[in-house]
């Protein structure tokens, strides 16, 4: 006798299999997750190792943040000295240089320089900016609150076309001193009769 299986019969799914809960293979389980971060402890010890390396460095970035502000003032003022004597001797006439301060079209007759400079053409060596005298450079006021004081009283420095430096008493040496006058920050100009221009530290020259 044949056995008929209907379809349906050959569809259904075993009870069996079907309420049988799935199981992990071994070694397979779930294990709890790990939270990976930073603790409490570790951060304060880093923020600590952070704060020394900043006291530590700080001395040092002053040292060199002061040593660049004054060597840039002073070669400035150089700068604009060889200028001036160039131009004296290239235009055959005598150019001067001298503190001045804002709006910069006039000398000041100050022996402190920190207020700022002009160079202008001067040919009849006045040391004064007449009508139809050209003013070739503006330096303006220090940013930071150095001094720059030159011996003797000297706000002006005229240089003939030969070059040299005319009326003046001798050498004249302009200081440059921070706000602490820090002798290690100090930095100078000495002006001779004969125009040289020589940067100084202090302890050398007449540089203090």
């Amino acid at each position: 006798m044949k056995l008929r299986h209907t379809a349906a019969h050959l569809s259904a799914p075993r009870s069996r299999d079907r309420d049988r809960p799935s199981r992990p293979l071994a070694g397979l389980e779930r294990r709890p997750r790990r939270t990976t971060g930073f603790t409490l402890l570790e951060v304060v010890v880093v923020m600590a190792i952070v704060g020394i390396l900043f006291a530590l460095a700080m001395p040092s970035m002053k040292y060199f943040g002061s040593i660049n502000r004054i060597s840039s003032e002073i070669n400035g003022l150089l700068g604009d000295m060889q200028f001036a004597r160039s131009q004296a001797i290239q235009e055959g006439q005598t150019v001067t240089i001298c503190s001045s301060s804002s709006p910069y079209t006039a000398c000041s007759a100050s022996a402190s320089w920190q207020s700022g400079w002009i160079v202008f053409m001067d040919a009849n060596g006045n040391k004064t900016v007449d009508p139809g005298e050209i003013v070739l450079r503006v330096q303006a006021a220090f940013t930071a609150p150095d001094t720059l004081v030159a011996s003797g009283g000297i706000a002006a420095v005229t240089f003939s076309r030969e070059g040299f430096a005319l009326g003046l008493p001798g050498t004249v040496t302009m200081e440059l001193h921070d706000a602490t006058s820090n002798p290690a920050w100090t930095r100078c100009l000495a002006v001779s009769i004969v125009g040289q221009l020589t940067t100084e530290t202090s302890g050398v020259g007449a540089c203090l």
